[in-house]
């Protein structure tokens, strides 16, 4: 009987380092893909939650700006003069134009 002498196989250092770069990207792509997506998710959340914040501030904004107008319309002035003991008297009003 003749035994099989088997050849053994015998990496070399670059072989080696391509099987191990192999390895290690096999395992790092698929978690900085979920880390990457995962801030992604945050960063439109925070994007989302700016916007909602820019519309209720516009809506203030936008009623604040009713109110002054409210308050500075010539009836609403007319009535505080009155309160105060004030009248409106048409003839002294002067006109200034600029020429």
């Amino acid at each position: 009987m003749k035994k099989k002498v088997k050849k053994k196989y015998v990496m070399s250092k670059f072989e080696r380092l391509l099987y191990t770069f192999t390895v290690f990207l096999l395992v790092i792509a698929p978690i900085s893909i979920v880390f990457s997506k995962a801030t992604l998710a945050k960063i439109n959340f925070e994007v989302e939650k700016q916007k909602r914040e820019i519309s209720k501030q516009e809506k203030t904004n936008e009623s604040l700006s009713m109110a002054i107008d409210e308050l500075a319309s010539l009836t609403k002035i007319q009535e505080v003069a009155e309160s105060q003991g004030l009248s409106y008297n048409n003839n002294n009003i002067k006109t200034v134009n600029d020429n």
